[in-house]
């Protein structure tokens, strides 16, 4: 089974999409967490009127609700709650393929070294091929998304770090890789993120050479250096 974890907090109409591509999933072995991290807009109101829908096809579907407490946190809590063998931390703003829950499965099958499986997918119009993994270039920049599908059995004890702000999924892909666990790669664009959502802020890789001084550049170096501190690879 698949447990597909959602931390939102105010996107009610983008969790509306979200919600809306897992029902038409063609693989039906899962279970759905939505953990409502503080939302003061319609989140709540828009996870509720699923209950129903996921009811009708036998699909486990809980809603949390807690204090705002960060992705990670959300994350984490979400994730205790999992009882799959595979763990899909989906972000609010991503819409699936129909296809996505069954070619991410079929590739773990197909590569059983592998802990996890990540894919090409569009950021509005935007294409992220990507390539096959490696641990090198993981070491040198983040490239793989938090929506990919992990084997529980090789997530890290710790869980996300609720310390880290900013590229926490390059953090956790990070961590793995110190474990000694690899990801594989579907070459094909298995979802899409809504702009104006968790990767809104995305800005093409010349302009963090020719335009430091932007306020969202300097973020993005500052956390850049968070990170690498952590792992050693300054």
């Amino acid at each position: 089974m698949i447990s597909i974890i959602i931390p939102v907090y105010n996107h009610a109409k983008n969790l509306c999409r979200c919600l809306d591509s897992l029902v038409m999933q063609t693989f039906r072995d899962i279970e759905i967490v939505v953990v409502n991290d503080g939302s003061t807009d319609k989140t709540p109101e828009v996870a509720r009127e699923f209950v129903e829908r996921f009811k009708k096809d036998g699909i486990r579907y809980e809603i949390i609700e807690q204090e705002n407490k960060g992705a990670p946190n959300a994350r984490n809590r979400g994730y205790q709650e999992s009882r799959g063998d595979f763990i899909l931390f989906c972000d609010a703003d991503a819409i699936l393929e129909r296809n996505y829950l069954s070619e991410m499965i079929k590739a773990l099958e197909g590569n059983l070294g592998a802990s996890y499986a990540y894919s090409a997918h569009y950021w509005g119009r935007k294409l992220f091929k990507l390539w096959p993994f490696n641990a090198n270039k993981l070491r040198q920049m983040p490239y793989i998304h938090s929506v990919s599908l992990i084997r529980k059995k090789d997530f890290p004890v710790g869980g996300w770090d609720e310390n880290i702000k900013r590229l926490q999924d390059w953090d956790l892909w990070l961590t793995m890789l110190e474990e000694n666990h690899q990801g594989v790669w579907i070459n094909k664009p298995l979802f899409k993120i809504s702009t104006g959502g968790t990767m809104s802020s995305w800005l093409p890789s010349i302009a963090y050479k020719l335009l430091p001084f932007l306020p969202e550049v300097k973020k993005y170096q500052t956390a850049l250096k968070t990170v690498k501190e952590k792992h050693g690879l300054l």
